[in-house]
This record gives structure tokens, C-alpha cells and sequence, in this order.
């Protein structure tokens, strides 16, 4: 008899997480021939906006979708009460399955309840770390260790880190990098670990037409001969927006006409006042929201995906997913290294120039060699996008660790 696969997520399958990088592989997996259960705490507000286009998703791929509602309002309690709410329905999930299961559990709480299971029910499970979340919650200030609640916290979860690292019948990491990482740690045994980077949609993000990217240059009012420097997504916790704006003054002393075009959903205000303190004028920028429909477009603009993420410890296990996004639309990149396997993938596939330090000698360097990726046909990105991101390709490595439970 199969086993089925219950699916843990303390995201929700209305984020737009849940929709962009949970759903596409489930159904894939479904598709594959695989049963397959969610069990997910889904956000009341996201839920009412998007539950009838995720309802439709997960019927037609024939998907359980099981949820409960998350809290956030009183940290840690709201948290630990998601916690046991999602451990109760997983649960009852199992029992309704006759334990005929497995867990595919995404990120560290979730995986807190596959090991549960496993040491109570014998239930096998994955591991699917994502990346480092508690050193994530260190490095980007949710946690500090001077408070005595969050260090205790962070030790809890480094310990029970490793439990599950050697309890886990598969782990799943997003990088070598993260891959490296644990293999160098003093563990009594090995886990077995599978690196599946995020992927992108590459049917979705593709090379646009000429004509369509001249009439969007008009409509943004950027002079299609004008060199566009473009950055797409938040500029949230990790990533460097004074520092990509200091790269960019430098560019315009190489390229007095240059735009910096960026895609977000952030304050244009807040990018402004950052860009005047530098004596960078507004009429350089533009600042735009998109839609997912309206993105491939709009990354078509540029000339270059600039990107400067925090290279600290936890980011070793990241795996940004604007890197495929830009280059499965012909977009070359200039990024930093110390960030997963960021540097390695744009070196070995020629796909753009990585930054070593934050200095103005380093941006100099890279500008001044940029020209040749400019030349390039854009087909040989978006071939690096489709042999390292494609969704059917994470499709076929999960559909790999899934059949190992049908034995």
C-alpha cells in the first residue's frame, strides 16, 4: 500500500510563499503519482483574499489542503500555540491516514513535529531546513542573545537542530553551501542531504519581445538608450539597499544617464530619501510595484540585476530567488559573494559579475567589466535559469526522496 505524503508548512498556502514556492511542486508531485496531504496555519487576512484560488489549485491537482488559522499577536505564546495546533491536526491527519504516512516537513518548527512523530509513531519524515532559521532570527535582529528568553530559545532550537539532522529519514538543504556547512559539524552519523535550490517558474519569467520593452520605457519614462540597473523584490532585513545605491553613484560616473529601476513593493520614499543623501538625483529613479503577471516585463528593462544581500553566517543556507527570476529573463548579475551558492552559480555559468567587498574599487572593477555581458545573447542566462531552477527539475529531485518511501 502507498504511503502518503503530509505536507507540514507553518506558512500558509494563501502567502504568496505558499502559492510561489510550496504549491507548484506539490501539484507536480501529485502529478508524478505521489498522494498528497497539506497540513498549513494559514494568515485569516491572506486566506480571505485567496482561498478560492488556492482551494481551485489544490482540488485540481488533488490535494488534501487541512488548516487551521495562525496567531501572531503576543510573541512566542502566539507561536507556541501554532505550534501545537499544527502538531494536533497533523495528528489527526495520520491516525485518518492508519499511520500509512510520511512527513514532509518544511523549515524547523514543522520539523520539530516530524520528529515527534517519529520518536512516538515511528513515522518517517524530511526534513526540509530551508536554511539556518535560528541563526536567520540572530542575524537579522528578530532574536538577541543578550535577552535571556531568545538565548534560551536559540539554544533550544541549535540542539534540536541536530536531533532532527540525525533522526530525519532525508534532509533537504537549498544550497552546497549549506550542504558543506553541516557535513564539516562534529555529528555522531551523517544525514543524508539533498541540496534543492528555490526555484522559479521559468515558463513564467521568460525573455520579452523588443517592442513590448520599448513601449514600457516610454510609459516609465526611461529613454530606451538610457544603461538600467534594476533590482527587483523587498529591501527588507537582509538586504543592502544604501550599499547597492552607493554602487550605483559609481555607475553614473561611468553612465551620467543611467536609471536605477526599482521593482518593489516598498516605500519609493524611503529608497529616495537614501538616494538623496548619497547626491543621487530622483529623476535617476524609478520605483515601481508590479504585479507576478507584470514582473518578466519589467526585469526586461534592464540592462543589469543588481542584488547586495547581508553575507553573514545563516545566509550560507539561501537561495534568492530573484537570481533565476532575472536570469531565465536574460538579465546578467552583479551580486555579492559569502550568500549560498550565489557566487559559484553566476561564475561557472558566466552569467554576470559577483562582488568580494562593499568598496568603491570593487564597484569600479565590476562596472568597467560589465560590457561583455551586455553583448552576450541573452538565451545563454535564461539556459543557466532552466539547468539550475527549473521547476521541473526540483520536481524530479523531490519526486527522488519521495519514492524512497514507497519501498
Amino acid at each position: 500500500m502507498t504511503r502518503k505524503a503530509i505536507f507540514i508548512s507553518i506558512d500558509g498556502m494563501t502567502d504568496q510563499l505558499g502559492q510561489s514556492q510550496v504549491l507548484p511542486y506539490l501539484a507536480g508531485l501529485s502529478a508524478s503519482g505521489f498522494s498528497v496531504e497539506i497540513v498549513s496555519a494559514e494568515k485569516k487576512l491572506n486566506f480571505e483574499k485567496n482561498f478560492e484560488q488556492v482551494n481551485a489549485i489544490t482540488k485540481a491537482a488533488n490535494i488534501t489542503w487541512n488548516y487551521n488559522f495562525y496567531e501572531s499577536s503576543i510573541p512566542v505564546v502566539s507561536q507556541r500555540k501554532n505550534f501545537k495546533r499544527l502538531k494536533k491536526l497533523t495528528e489527526e491527519r495520520i491516525l485518518a491516514n492508519n499511520k500509512n504516512v510520511f512527513l514532509h516537513c518544511r523549515s524547523y518548527l514543522p520539523g520539530l513535529i516530524g520528529l515527534f512523530f517519529k520518536r512516538k509513531l515511528n513515522i518517517p519524515f524530511i526534513f526540509d531546513m530551508r536554511g539556518f532559521w535560528a541563526d536567520e532570527r540572530i542575524d537579522g535582529n528578530i532574536w538577541s542573545l543578550k535577552n535571556p528568553i531568545h538565548k534560551r530559545l536559540y539554544s533550544f532550537f541549535k540542539k534540536k537542530e541536530k536531533e532532527m539532522l540525525l533522526a530525519a529519514d532525508e534532509v533537504v538543504t537549498l544550497t552546497i553551501n549549506a550542504k558543506k556547512e553541516i557535513v564539516s559539524w562534529p555529528l555522531p552519523k551523517q544525514p543524508n542531504i539533498h541540496v534543492i535550490p528555490c526555484c522559479a517558474d521559468v515558463q513564467h519569467f521568460v525573455i520579452q519581445e523588443k517592442q513590448k520593452i520599448v513601449e514600457l520605457k516610454e510609459r516609465l519614462g526611461i529613454p530606451y538608450a538610457n544603461f538600467v540597473v534594476g533590482y527587483l523584490g523587498s529591501l527588507g532585513t537582509w538586504y543592502m539597499q544604501n550599499e547597492m545605491l552607493d554602487f550605483f553613484k559609481e555607475v553614473l560616473k561611468i553612465k551620467p544617464d543611467a536609471t536605477f529601476f526599482f521593482v518593489t513593493n516598498d516605500k519609493k520614499e524611503d529608497v529616495i530619501a537614501a538616494a538623496n543623501v548619497r547626491g543621487i538625483a530622483s529623476e535617476h529613479l524609478v520605483i515601481k510595484a508590479a504585479s507576478r503577471k507584470e514582473v518578466p516585463l519589467f526585469i526586461s528593462t534592464f540592462d543589469v540585476g543588481l542584488f547586495f544581500i547581508k553575507p553573514l553566517y545563516s545566509k550560507k543556507g539561501s537561495s534568492p530567488t530573484k537570481l533565476a527570476e532575472l536570469m531565465a529573463c536574460g538579465v546578467p548579475v552583479i551580486a555579492n559573494a559569502g550568500v549560498g551558492d550565489v557566487d559559484k552559480i553566476i561564475n561557472s555559468g558566466s552569467a554576470g559579475i559577483v562582488i568580494e567587498e562593499f568598496t568603491s574599487d570593487q564597484y569600479k572593477k565590476a562596472i568597467n567589466a560589465i560590457e561583455p555581458y551586455l553583448q552576450k545573447d541573452k538565451y545563454l542566462y535564461r539556459q543557466v535559469a532552466e539547468e539550475q531552477f527549473s521547476l521541473s527539475k526540483g520536481i524530479q529531485s523531490y519526486s527522488k526522496i519521495y519514492s524512497t518511501f514507497q519501498k
